[in-house]
């Protein structure tokens, strides 16, 4: 069929014969199930930070991500200790969310 004899048969489409599909395998059971190995413990999504004496939540984010504008993440996951994010204190161990 060319170009033109479709053209002339207006809407009619030529039918597509559907792709065969594969003959589905068993899958063969295990006589028994071998035991899976221990998992690893989970890391922890969190290091932690002794603020010292001069730090600022921007300079902790400059130290963990060479970017000091990523102070709100460590802001967001120490909301139970910083009200202020201007105020922190000296000694407080503050989670840093790993990036």
């Amino acid at each position: 069929m060319g170009l033109f004899d479709f053209l002339k048969k207006g809407e009619e489409k030529p039918v597509q014969k559907p792709a065969p599909q594969p003959a589905a395998k068993p899958v063969a059971q295990p006589a028994a199930a071998a035991p899976q190995p221990a998992a690893a413990p989970a890391q922890p999504a969190f290091d932690t930070y002794t603020v010292k004496s001069g730090d600022s939540l921007s300079k902790i984010a400059k130290n963990f991500y060479g970017d000091a504008q990523q102070w709100h993440k460590i802001h967001q996951a120490n909301l139970d200790k910083i009200k202020n994010p201007d105020l922190i204190e000296v000694g407080w161990q503050l989670k840093i969310p790993k990036a």
